[in-house]
């Protein structure tokens, strides 16, 4: 096997919740949603990792984060030359709040269920995610 064509970056997320379950997802400057996280930083540790993405992402402030992963997702993004397989391990999060302040990386956040994420443009990632809901 090429070990390039088995390389992956991890990316940690959060799952953040409503009171139905609904989970958050946040659009990005270029109009396709994704859920909260990003690239896990060597040596970071996941609360870490979180923690700092949240905070760069949407300025909100991390009050929980589960330790063991919830979800596990693989995903083929073959448009992306550098980083064409995206590995993600979904953590349960909880926010002291939802006033966000917007960013590049996060302009909008809302919650979806498994069907009304449809009516969405999603990175693939998130569509992957849905397929074990």
């Amino acid at each position: 096997m090429d070990i390039k064509k088995a390389w992956y970056r991890v990316s940690v997320k959060a799952l953040i919740y409503n009171d139905e379950w609904d989970f958050l997802l946040c659009k990005e400057d270029n109009w396709v949603w994704d859920i909260p996280g990003g690239w896990l930083d060597h040596w970071e540790s996941i609360d870490v990792c979180i923690t700092r993405e949240l905070q760069e992402e949407m300025w909100l402030e991390v009050t929980y984060i589960n330790t063991i992963p919830k979800y596990f997702v693989t995903a083929h993004k073959p448009e992306s030359k550098t980083r064409p397989w995206l590995v993600n391990v979904f953590y349960e999060v909880k926010v002291k709040n939802l006033n966000f302040t917007p960013s590049d990386e996060c302009i909008e956040i809302k919650f979806f269920n498994k069907e009304t994420v449809k009516s969405v443009k999603t990175i693939v990632n998130v569509d992957e995610f849905v397929k074990q809901l």
